[in-house]
């Protein structure tokens, strides 16, 4: 890239970092923060980002493609069955997608390609898990939505900085695997599991 458009990736990279540190922390923030976040002009974060809303779907569509890219991997892995669903669950708590689902979803309207890459990233999470629980690894009263608040709790974890919050992530993860591999060490889990009308209702921006 010449000087301008390598001057213009840097710029981009540095609002997105600082949208996300900053709306993930307060959602009602406002885009100037982001921008005095990344050390950048209003008018250059304007200019690549005509509206708070389309930052915000750029970093939810960025984050769903780091997801599907993370469970396309875990699914082209023909090795031990629970190591690629182990691989699959820590590379996800790693990409903190699920950051951007606590704090974000239902304040912004989503596009068709967010809705698309949605879809594609809810089938591979059934294949992956359809894949464990057919390997006899994954204790099978665990759903697809059981794991998808999993890995919110796993995003709720704060503490310190980001090498600590990572640690303790994978140290509850961990702890997380235990329990969901077979076989159990507890009988029937209490209550049934989330339905996924209940998950997507969130994305709906409340009137």
């Amino acid at each position: 890239m010449n000087g301008r458009k390598a001057q213009a990736a840097r710029n981009d990279e540095l609002i997105l970092r600082a949208a996300r540190a900053v709306f993930t922390g307060d959602p009602g923030a406002p885009v100037a923060a982001v921008a005095e976040r990344a050390g950048v002009g209003i008018s250059a974060l304007y200019r690549r980002y005509p509206s708070k809303e389309a930052l915000l779907q750029k970093l939810c569509g960025d984050g769903l493609k780091v997801y599907i890219e993370v469970a396309e991997r875990a699914l082209a892995d023909d090795g031990d069955p629970w190591e690629a669903f182990a691989g699959y669950l820590r590379g996800i708590v790693d990409a903190d997608v699920h950051s951007l689902t606590i704090k974000l979803a239902g304040s912004f309207t989503p596009t068709e390609e967010l809705f698309r890459d949605s879809a594609r990233a809810s089938e591979l999470a059934v294949a992956a898990h359809q894949r464990a629980v057919a390997a006899g690894v994954l204790r099978p009263d665990v759903t697809v939505a059981d794991v998808a608040l999993l890995f919110e709790l796993m995003a709720s974890i704060r503490l310190g900085d980001e090498e600590r919050t990572a640690q303790l992530r994978h140290r509850y993860l961990t702890l997380t695997m235990d329990a969901l591999r077979v076989p159990p060490a507890h009988g029937d889990l209490p209550g049934p599991p989330p339905q996924d009308a209940e998950l997507t209702a969130r994305w709906v921006p409340s009137s």
